[in-house]
């Protein structure tokens, strides 16, 4: 390593390592690898080529000169793909650089957008303003695009609902967007991680959604006492993975009443059996189904 990557600085830099589909989808949750560094790098995915559907790039933003403990850290995320290459950003703010890169989403009637966008929603949309940050779900995953396209199927379909659960909700946004189609509804968001508790109780000041209007609980799943007190829930969203969304179906269908229904995303299509038969095994059935690329987004309804 040479010797200016010693050198100690305010600088901003940008780190970009080739990598596969599979090597940048398995980076939508949160990034072991990285987790120690302070302060924590943002990780950003893209495909540049839709030519070229396997050949994807990871950007890491960093601030300060980055150490060799971090580059390394950050080609063990692709290591079969070659060397990152490291470039500085001169005279910028690289979090708003990084945000330009995330282009405003469309989903159903809610246009999700970072900063670099405010003021370009569409009229007659639902906006919602939600910075990349440290959690999951800026809109731009097919997993919560294809969540706020059920939500949004649901109320078209007149479906209204009076408890509502939104289950590892990350950056806030399926919470809001539920409210926005249900306002009368009790909302509650929960996740394991108390970041995402801290970053979606900030994007609700961000969106003037008052404080009190979305319950917030750090706990896993919904082992939460203030949980099990405020249902049963007649939509319970969880937008997490196919492993957890297993193990969770007990717990789920313990706070779901007759009827209710449970959305899950965050499964790949080859994973839908499992999910699909854990949840049948405690009384649900496959009500509505979308699919947007290999992330399928369920709805199951629980047998009255």
């Amino acid at each position: 390593m040479s010797a200016e990557w010693q050198v100690q600085s305010a600088e901003s830099w940008k780190i970009t390592l080739p990598c596969s589909r599979a090597q940048a989808e398995a980076l939508i949750e949160d990034v072991p690898a990285l987790a120690a560094f302070d302060p924590p790098p943002t990780v950003m995915t893209s495909e540049p080529d839709p030519a070229a559907p396997d050949a994807w790039l990871i950007d890491v933003y960093v601030e300060g000169v980055p150490t060799p403990e971090l580059i390394e850290a950050i080609g063990s995320l692709a290591p079969d793909r070659g060397p990152p290459e490291i470039v500085r950003i001169e005279d910028e703010d690289w979090v708003t650089r990084s945000q330009a890169f995330l282009v405003p989403i469309r989903a159903g009637r809610f246009h999700v957008f970072t900063g670099a966008h405010a003021g370009e929603s569409p009229a007659g949309t639902i906006p919602f303003l939600i910075e990349a940050g440290r959690a999951f779900g800026t809109g731009h995953h097919e997993t919560t695009t294809g969540c706020l396209e059920m939500l949004d199927q649901l109320a078209t379909a007149g479906h209204r609902f009076a408890n509502i659960a939104d289950i590892g909700t990350g950056t806030g946004l399926l919470a809001f967007a539920a409210r926005a189609l249900w306002p009368e509804a009790p909302i509650l968001a929960a996740d394991i991680d108390p970041i995402a508790i801290d970053v979606t109780r900030a994007n609700m000041a961000e969106n003037a959604i008052p404080a009190d209007a979305i319950a917030l609980f750090t706990c896993p799943g919904v082992d939460h006492p203030e949980i099990a007190r405020t249902g049963p829930f007649d939509l319970l969203i969880a937008n997490i993975l196919a492993g957890p969304l297993i193990e969770l179906a007990p717990s789920f269908a313990d706070r779901i009443g007759p009827g209710g229904r449970v959305m899950l995303a965050g499964l790949l299509a080859d994973q839908e059996d499992a999910v699909v038969a854990a949840f049948a095994a405690r009384g649900f059935r496959l009500s509505e189904r979308l699919q947007r690329g290999d992330w399928p987004t369920l709805v199951l309804v629980q047998r009255p």
